[in-house]
Order: structure tokens, then sequence, then C-alpha cells
């Protein structure tokens, strides 16, 4: 078969635009990583405890929160994929605000943007994403979470070797990443434009196949699944920004490593990240979604509660298998709820990188305010259990599930 025939077209994933956006979600993913990464520095510059360095993860959090259910359900009706770039503009402001700021308010005031930017590139992006997988849905979330992981990850790595010996002014060489994500989010929706038009002249039997999907439910069936799925997402993230936030400190304080050693020790738990976000997109297509969110939760819960008590050495293995197993489920979560309320892409997209994200920061803040009454290393005891949430999802109903061929 000509792979350039419409009917080819409108059943393949179009990995230009996908590569795209994960290389977009990459840039921004890295420079929004670049706030907990700076943490070490500015708490000794501004003389902040761990309830504001709490706080300033809950202030980005809470203003991509807030935003991005409203803005994908907004989206959803009004397509608006330009919206990206001016997404990134606010990141950019954020990120030159976070490296001149001259007080704790205006370090708020720039976490606060780069969150906002966040609120408006997640929604429109992941409809677009889903929009380009051609039905192989977890392979397109995997794609895409790829780059947002790794972005997640290579801000620990550029802390501890551009910021930390360059200091916090440094932050703003990143600007020149927000430019370049600028041109590649417009390169990216004039190619998707194309390729959707591609789409459009494929026969009318094949377009039926490639748009169907699950049944639509009624409000009272998808309220609880869907509530359930965000607290799973809730207990991941939370556990993740337990690592973001503090885990260069737990480091420092248990075994006394340097600044760089511990930045290098957070990139390679985020790294793994990016690992298990594709790893668990392909295999759901195949093997089924539920399965791979019960073994996120059952597979990671030992390792999480032989951390506290672990070596520095047996403390990175934990860490990088612990995430490799955590995020295997993200794509799968996302698809599931996506499958749940079909057609809503945007607010899927927006609720779940928004609330679940935003319910992560609240609970960063909540941590540092006990970690500075009761110690860091308690605090990782305590998050320990956070997976066992993930019980939850015995609850969920069963899908039909379709896997890729």
């Amino acid at each position: 078969m000509n792979l350039n025939s419409p009917v080819s077209v409108s059943q393949r994933a179009a990995m230009p635009v996908l590569i795209a956006l994960s290389t977009t979600h990459l840039l921004n993913d890295m420079m929004q990583s670049l706030i907990p990464a700076i943490y070490p520095i500015i708490k000794s510059a501004y003389a902040l405890d761990f309830g504001q360095i709490g706080m300033i993860t809950l202030t980005f959090q809470i203003a991509a929160s807030l935003l991005q259910p409203l803005v994908g359900s907004y989206t959803d009706r009004h397509p608006m994929p330009y919206s990206m770039v001016v997404g990134m503009g606010f990141t950019l402001a954020g990120l030159i605000g976070l490296a001149y700021a001259g007080s704790y308010p205006l370090l708020l005031l720039a976490a606060a943007c780069v969150g906002i930017g966040s609120s408006i590139f997640h929604p429109e992006a992941t409809r677009m994403a889903r929009s380009a997988s051609g039905g192989q849905h977890g392979l397109a979330q995997g794609i895409f979470q790829l780059g947002g992981q790794t972005g997640g990850a290579l801000g620990p790595l550029l802390a501890a070797f551009v910021i930390v010996p360059r200091g916090q002014t440094s932050l703003a060489w990143f600007s020149a990443a927000a430019l370049l994500a600028m041109i590649l989010m417009t390169w990216t929706v004039r190619r998707h434009a194309q390729w959707r038009s591609q789409q459009a002249a494929a026969p009318v039997a094949v377009k039926l196949a490639s748009v169907a999907g699950p049944p639509i439910r009624g409000v009272a069936s998808v309220v609880l699944p869907i509530a359930i799925l965000v607290i799973l997402l809730f207990s991941k993230n939370a556990y993740s920004q337990s690592f973001s936030s503090f885990y260069t400190f737990y480091l420092i304080g248990k075994f006394g490593v340097s600044v760089q050693t511990s930045q290098m020790m957070l990139f390679l738990f985020l790294v793994a990240s990016a690992a298990g976000a594709v790893g668990g997109g392909m295999l759901g297509d195949k093997i089924g979604r539920n399965k791979i969110i019960w073994f996120s939760i059952l597979g990671a819960l030992p390792f999480t509660l032989m951390l506290p008590f672990a070596n520095l050495f047996w403390t990175g293995v934990l860490t990088v298998v612990i995430n490799l197993i955590m995020s295997s489920a993200f794509a799968a979560i996302l698809i599931y709820a996506m499958e749940l309320l079909p057609g809503r892409v945007g607010l899927i997209g927006g609720l779940f990188y928004g609330l679940s994200f935003g319910l992560g920061g609240v609970a960063a803040a909540m941590l540092g305010e006990l970690a500075d009454c009761v110690g860091i290393e308690t605090v990782y005891r305590i998050c320990a259990f956070l997976p066992a949430i993930g019980l939850l999802a015995w609850f969920l109903p069963k899908m039909t599930e379709h896997p890729a061929r």
C-alpha cells in the first residue's frame, strides 16, 4: 500500500507532528523544572525555610491547575492551536523574572507566570497529540510524555552544571529555549493542519473507522471513575513532588553529598520517568490500560517502603526503579479518562495536568511545613505510603480495550 495514500494517512500516527510536540513538551517542562532545581540556591540566598520553598511549588502548581481545566474546556469547543505560543510567552516572562527577582514575593510572581504558561500549553498540545495518534493512543501519549519527562529531568542537570556554578541570573540564558519552542510550536500547528487535511481527503468508510471510539456515557457514570483517576494521579504526583522539591535536601542532610551530586541523583530519578512514560504507553496499547495501572501501583509500593532505610547507593537505585514503575501509568490513566469522556480531550488534558499537578503542589507545601516540624527524613518515611492510595483502582469500571495492531 502507498504510505502516502489517504487511507494510510488516516490509519497511522503523524510521527513528525508527535515528535515536534514531544520536543516542545521537552522545552516547556525543562524550563518549568528549573524552578525546583534552583531551590538549594535560593534557599540560602533568600534565607528561606522549607515551608517557603513548598509555597513556591504551590504557587506554580496552583497557577497551572486552576486555569488548565478551564482552558481545556474552552478549547474543546473553540480550538486555539496558536495559544501554545502565547503560553510559552508567559513561561519566558516567568523565567526572566526568576533570574532577576529581588525578593521572595517576586519569586512567587515569576513562578505563577511559569504556571500560567503551563496551563495554556498542555490542553491544546494533549488534544493535538491524540488527534495525530492514528488510533495508537498509548504510543502517541507515550511519545508526548517522553518529551515532558525528559525535559523535567534536564532541570537538575542544568542546575548542576550551569546554574549552581554561575548563579541565579544564569536562568535568563534559557530564554533562548522559550524562543525556540515558540518557533517549533508555530511549525507544528501548520504541519498538523496539513495532516488533518490529508485525513479529510480519506474515503468516508476509513474516516469513520479512524474516529470510532468508546460509547458516550452519562455524567453520573463517569464522575466516580474520573475522581478515582485524579486521586491515582495525585498520589503519584505528590510522591514525585516530594522528590522534586526536597530530594536534594534529603541527600545533603542524610548522606552529606554536595549540591551538584544531589542534583545529579535528582536527574537520575526524573529521567526514569521518560523511559517509564513511553514504555507504559506502548505496553498499554498491547496489553490493556488496567494492567498497566495495577502494575504501577503494586510494583512500586514495596520499593517506596524500602527507600527510607537504604544507604546512598541503594537510594539511587531504588529511586530510579520507583519512578520507572510509577510513571508507566500516566499515559494509561490519561487515555482511560479520555475514553470515559470522548470528545473532551482538552478538558481531560487540562484536568489531569492541572488539577492533579496542582494537588501535588498542595502536597509539596504541606510536606514542606511538616519537614520544618519533624525533619526531612521523617517526611520520606511518611511519603513511602503514598502509592498505596492507588489501591482505589479496584473501583474503576472495566473498559473494553482495543489493542493497537
